[in-house]
């Protein structure tokens, strides 16, 4: 019986041999999702194989966590030293950082972990280069900061790799739910036009990665690749920006030419080595996260308008209220709010009640 590598190298070189039109979307869609499933069986074996290997673990700090990603010797640890003043070895040599190291970055009273992490190279997603570990630890960030050097701008190796460990760089996770039923088949239902996949695609798709009775709710008009993205299920959704590295040592006209290379990004021009550019890539990372203000006001007393507490935007009272201390939540009976998010100064609202950008806010818990 082939293993799970030849199967998946069979199952390529059948797509490899297909001239993409209409009417072979569907057949390598199905093919596509089999990869997709061997793919998801090998790490699962792989998985529970190396189940000791040690991995990069950092303990989360702060309001939010970005990730330096990029090759080896573009200036990430240099860069982790210019936004947190944190100690990560430079050299001007490959893989100068073997672990991940951590800094906190402290601004517009946010406190955002930045983690230093070796550099990723050719096929880092299957592991090269404890690519897997360095990944991971990407997965797990809010932000992921593209570190590029101007001289070698090509990230396309990169990309690749991050978008084969699974992380999807500035997309959203599409509006596709598949519900499992033990009858019937499998039922797609859009309720928008699909331009760029059809029904009947989708349904070999999703038969095709196992699913035997199933309802398939689309309600985004997505393509091939992101209908394998749902039946996978393991995507994560970051945002990015990029900050493009060295450019005092640049020539003129260069950094126009990677700032139109890489357009799909937001892009910051910096010199880790002399820290031009550094205070406009906090205020980048800042807005990246889109981190929003809100005061507490103590009942009786008066709102503390100098130390906010930051919380990300989308964020609720409860959410609010797990921050502080989780028996703020537990004993909760209701809050008061002033603000943008309140319809009239100091009402009355639940747990559920998302807070806006500087918002005062008094929380009233049972006592105990």
């Amino acid at each position: 019986m082939a293993t799970i590598e030849e199967q998946i190298k069979e199952l390529e070189e059948q797509i490899s041999k297909t001239k993409y039109n209409k009417a072979t979307e569907g057949h390598i869609g199905k093919l596509k999702a089999k990869i997709a499933r061997l793919n998801e069986e090998a790490e699962q074996r792989r998985a529970s194989k190396s189940g000791n290997t040690k991995g990069f673990y950092v303990k989360k700090a702060g309001n939010a966590t970005v990730a330096l990603v990029g090759f080896p010797s573009v200036g990430k640890s240099t860069l982790l030293n210019q936004l947190t003043g944190a100690k990560s070895e430079v050299g001007a040599y490959h893989f100068t950082t073997l672990d991940v190291v951590p800094g906190v970055m402290v601004y517009n009273h946010a406190k955002i972990q930045i983690l230093d992490m070796p550099g990723l190279i050719k096929d880092a997603s299957r592991g090269k280069g404890r690519g897997r570990e360095v990944i991971a630890a990407a997965r797990s960030a809010d932000v992921i900061l593209l570190v590029v050097d101007i001289f070698n701008p090509n990230m396309n190796v990169l990309f690749k790799e991050l978008y084969n460990a699974a992380i999807r760089l500035n997309q959203t996770k599409p509006d596709v739910v598949i519900t499992p039923s033990d009858h019937g088949g499998i039922l797609v239902k859009p309720t928008v036009k699909l331009t760029k996949i059809t029904t009947e695609t989708i349904k070999d798709m999703t038969a095709a990665y196992g699913h035997i009775n199933a309802t398939v709710v689309v309600r985004e008009d997505i393509d091939v690749e992101q209908m394998l993205d749902v039946l996978a299920g393991n995507r994560v959704y970051i945002k990015a920006i990029m900050a493009i590295n060295k450019v005092d040592l640049a020539k003129p006209g260069q950094l126009e030419e990677v700032l139109e290379m890489h357009k799909q990004f937001r892009c910051i021009p910096v010199s880790a080595a002399t820290g031009y550019g550094i205070e406009e890539l906090k205020q980048g990372l800042y807005d990246t996260i889109d981190m929003i203000r809100i005061f507490l006001k103590p009942q009786g007393q008066e709102a503390d308008l100098d130390i906010p507490l930051i919380v990300k935007r989308g964020n609720t009272v409860g959410d609010v209220c797990e921050l502080i201390h989780r028996d703020f939540k537990n004993n909760f009976r209701y809050a008061m709010i002033w603000g943008d998010s309140a319809k009239f100064p100091g009402q009355t609202v639940g747990l559920d009640h998302k807070v806006m950008d500087k918002d005062i806010l008094c929380i009233i818990v049972k006592r105990t």
